[in-house]
This record gives C-alpha cells, structure tokens and sequence, in this order.
C-alpha cells in the first residue's frame, strides 16, 4: 500500500485512540502499537516506529487542525477540545482514494468463506466510491441512508471485555419509560441487526440471557470481576432459529403460512428466514413453511404483508396476528 494511504488510516486509528474514553491519554507506544496492529497484525515496531507518529501527529495538527496536546500529568495524549473528531471533517481526494484502494483490494476476497458474509456491505462501498467520484451521477443514485448508529462507541470495549471474560456494567434506558437502570452482565455476543447493534449477555441475577440494544447504554465500565462460572452459550446455535434479534435457548416452531401468489414471489426472492420452503403451491395461494422462534420480529415481518400473508399455524402465533389485525378497526 502506497505511504500516503498507509499516513491517512494511521491519522484515523490515531484519532480514534485519543477520543477512546476508556482508555484515555495514550501514550506515543500505545498509538504506534494501536496503528502497527491495525495495519499489520503486530505490535513489536518493526513496521511502525515512534517517529512516524509524532510526524502523523504533526501532520494532524497542521492539515487538519487536529487539537493534539500532552500531559505531563497523565503521560498521554488527548484533544484539547473533547467534541474534536477527524470523522467530522470531509473527505479529502486522497482519502477517497485511499478508501477506494483498500475497497477494491477487499474485493478481490469477497468470496473467501471468512468474508462472504460482508460480500454486499463491500459492494455498496466500492459503489458508492463510484457514484461519489462521479459528480454527474450523484444527482440520479440515490444510497439507503443509516439512521441509527448510536452506542457504536461501545463496539470496542464490549469486545474486549469478552475476550477477557470480565463483566461490564452500565445504565440501560427502558424502551417504555426512559428510565435507566443499572445493569451488571457477563458480555459473550455482538450482532447486528438493521443497522444496530446489539449485546447478547448472561445475567446471573436472573440466571438468562438477555440482549441489550447498544444505542440505549449509557456509561459502560470494564470490571475486574471475571466470569466465576462457564456458560453454556454456542453463537452459532444461539441465532439459528431467529428472526431479527430475538432468540434464545427455547425450541423451534414449525410455521406454516398461505400466501397470495403475488406475495409469494416477494418472499421466495427475500426469504424471512433460511429455513423457509415451499410446501405447496396451488392457483391462487402458496404454502411456505418455516422452523423458527416466535418472536416479535416474526410477527411484525408477518404483518408487513397485510392480508397477503395469513397464518395457518401454529394456532397461538396465529390468534396473535388476528388480535392485531382486529386493532385496525378499532
């Protein structure tokens, strides 16, 4: 990778070590080893020496205007203004072209098992790429735009804190009232769902799992405490049967459903689940059949149909939608 485009991720690794909150006042070691694992998988500075970052440093200061100072107190970096971010500067033609070189090198491994499951989110970059480079185009393209993205700051912490088994604690609002309420969880799981993302964790209090969607934490601490018990968890089991974020360790449930002809055509091309088939097909209906949890996802996915999906069983998800249904009139 060419040097410019090595100097313009280190800037953006740099910045986001200095606003990291939970680890605040980095030292030069710290951010040299920060850039060196993100850029070459190791940290021993034979890649990236302390020189190179107090040049990028000085670099961030004067292209960018970067507020990078240094306590002696604390023996570390950090913004002399707190709401300063690279992120929120535009992007310059060499940052286009540095996230188009590491865009179109990430395509050439799309179709590695390890990376199939980004495929499309690769491919909306490199897409984007074009379409922004273009300044015809970008009149006549239109992209799906993220709404929310709260609680991504937690991303990293979260996962440190699973890799090191430790509990972590924070206040959660409620989804109803707003309030918050401390929480106290062994973290074992990040998912992304609809552009959110969510933590899967074990309670001891309540002996369960529960999930927490990110954007309503607020003040989340790595503890010292480790996990005193093994927990029986299996990712890859954990979702198999969902739809959306809800799960759990109950069994599946064969869902049956009689869809209209029309219907039918989107659900085979955007299937609500990876379980779903065709169990009959008939003039004027379509019968699908699913193996999944019930869940409120299921349910509102079910709905979003109108009268072109109906439940055929089982008979408790079916009596829900009807309740539902019935509310329209009311």
């Amino acid at each position: 990778m060419p040097h410019i485009k090595n100097a313009l991720i280190r800037y953006r690794i740099i910045d986001k070590c200095i606003r990291n909150q939970y680890k605040p006042f980095p030292s030069k070691r710290d951010l040299r080893e920060a850039c060196e694992e993100s850029l070459f998988g190791s940290t021993g500075g034979a890649h990236i020496c302390d020189s190179t970052i107090e040049k990028d440093m000085y670099a961030m200061k004067m292209e960018h205007d970067a507020p990078i100072k240094y306590s002696k107190l604390e023996k570390g970096y950090f913004y002399e203004d707190k709401d300063f971010t690279l992120n929120d500067i535009p992007l310059t033609d060499n940052d286009m072209e540095a996230i188009s070189f590491a865009a179109h090198t990430l395509m050439q491994f799309k179709d590695v098992d390890l990376f199939r499951q980004f495929g499309s989110a690769i491919d909306k970059i490199v897409d984007h790429l074009a379409v922004s480079q273009d300044q015809d185009s970008q009149q006549f393209v239109q992209f799906e735009a993220t709404i929310a993205d709260g609680g991504n700051e937690y991303l990293t912490s979260i996962l440190e804190a699973i890799k090191l088994k430790r509990l972590i604690q924070f206040e959660y609002a409620s989804f109803v009232t707003g309030e918050l309420k401390l929480r106290k969880v062994t973290p074992l799981l990040l998912k992304q769902y609809r552009n959110r993302w969510y933590l899967i964790s074990f309670d001891d209090s309540k002996n369960d799992y529960i999930t927490y969607a990110l954007d309503r934490i607020e003040g989340l601490e790595i503890l010292k405490e480790t996990v005193s018990q093994p927990i029986d968890f299996d990712p890859d089991n954990y979702f198999k049967h969902a739809v959306g974020i809800t799960s759990g360790n109950t069994a599946p449930t064969d869902v049956r459903l009689k869809v209209s002809l029309v219907a039918a055509k989107y659900l085979d091309s955007l299937p609500i689940h990876a379980s779903q088939k065709v169990v009959e097909m008939n003039q004027d209906h379509f019968i699908f059949c699913l193996k999944v949890n019930i869940s409120e996802e299921l349910i509102r996915e079910i709905m979003s149909y109108g009268g072109d999906i109906a439940v055929i069983e089982p008979l408790e998800l079916k009596e829900e939608v009807q309740r539902r249904a019935n509310r329209f009139l009311t």
